[in-house]
């Protein structure tokens, strides 16, 4: 019997490794002759870099660069097992658990961390990235990014501008002549969900500005600097950009990313080929996924679904196992083989996440002794 176990993570209390490491331990219980194979998910946000140095067995290079708010911050990168394609977790470089939630203002924070991560990898002679653009602090539309990478944007003085969100509207012009040239070698692969413009009521700033700390007056700021900042950059390349969808991601990084050339796709599809799941799925019996919680939402493009829909393509059955089933979860019947989730007692929510490896383990035991007496 062949068990392939893809999750995601369950978010606040398990990692998707920890998640993956917990059934797989449970099988290896009741189903001693199983052959399993763990292979961590994620959908670009929180937990790509572990789950793709895991599932490549890559290495993960640890450095120094300018954190959200300017400062020097300990960070780092991942390089897959390929030696070839790097991995960048915006979240670990501008990332809006980085900002103290008093200090959280995206009219003073930055993506020049990222650029620097970009910049130290092109030294290493990586040329393929990938980067997961959830959970950023900045507002600032890659302007610190694109800085880092050589590009020069002044002001009406022809200084500099600072690489922070206020400096959107001080912008006058734009020259990517001096962007570095091994970026004309690069590829850039975005893992983000997201597919909000750049601009406007559905952009960047009016979408997420208000969760990273702008008050109301700031969002429309941030707004009208975006569009002069966008504006500026489609002259300078002479495309058009910032209505593509995801332009708006991580506070416009995925404007900025696009400008290099970029492509966007759905986060589980390009984690999902970066670890080369298909593999695995081709040789299993049964495939295994979760998150914390599944409900109509997953029919949404989460990850589970995507697994789901990997496994049927290969005509195999694929079992749910999250940490609690929600509202409508019986939505996701057709696309699963079954359901299940983990806790089995009323408890507060703090108790459930405190416990969730023990429940998973055992509710994981059960599946296996069902499913190797069904194999034999």
């Amino acid at each position: 019997m062949n068990i392939v176990i893809a999750p995601d993570s369950y978010k606040g209390s398990l990692s998707a490794k920890e998640v993956g490491l917990t059934i797989q331990e449970a099988f290896q219980m009741e189903a001693p002759e199983a052959k399993v194979w763990v292979v961590p998910m994620a959908d670009g946000g929180e937990g790509t870099l572990e789950t793709l140095l895991y599932s490549t067995n890559g290495t993960k290079v640890e450095t120094t660069a300018s954190g959200p708010l300017g400062n020097t911050v300990t960070t780092g990168y991942g390089i897959l097992g390929d030696g070839r394609t790097a991995v960048i977790e915006i979240a670990q470089i501008a990332g809006l658990t980085m900002v103290p939630d008093a200090e959280r203002n995206p009219m003073q924070t930055t993506s020049y961390g990222v650029g620097e991560l970009i910049k130290e990898a092109l030294g290493k002679g990586i040329r393929n990235f990938i980067i997961g653009l959830g959970g950023s602090a900045t507002n600032d539309g890659g302007l610190g990014m694109l800085q880092a990478l050589g590009v020069v944007f002044q002001d009406e003085e022809g200084k500099p501008v600072q690489p922070i969100g206020a400096s959107l509207s001080k912008i006058v012009s734009v020259d990517f002549a001096p962007l570095l040239p091994q970026m004309q070698e690069c590829q850039f692969k975005i893992a983000s969900d997201v597919k909000n413009p750049l601009c406007g009521s559905n952009g960047a700033s009016f979408t997420y500005g208000s969760q990273k700390g702008a008050s109301q007056e700031q969002v429309v700021l941030l707004d009208k600097g975006m569009r002069n900042f966008a504006d500026l950059i489609e002259q300078a390349l002479q495309q058009k950009l910032q209505q593509m969808p995801g332009a708006g991601a991580a506070g416009g990084l995925g404007f900025a990313f696009l400008a290099l050339g970029a492509t966007l796709e759905p986060g589980a599809r390009l984690i999902a080929n970066a670890a080369g799941l298909d593999r695995y799925v081709q040789q299993a019996d049964w495939v295994i996924t979760g998150e914390g919680q599944s409900d109509y939402q997953t029919l949404y493009g989460k990850l589970p679904l995507h697994i789901a829909q990997v496994a049927r393509s290969y005509g195999k059955p694929t079992i749910l196992i999250s940490g609690a089933l929600g509202r409508g979860h019986e939505q996701l019947l057709p696309h699963f083989f079954s359901c299940h989730a983990i806790t089995h007692a009323p408890v507060t929510l703090q108790e459930a996440m405190a416990s969730s490896k023990e429940n998973l383990y055992f509710c994981a035991r059960n599946i296996a002794r069902l499913i190797s007496k069904k194999n034999h």
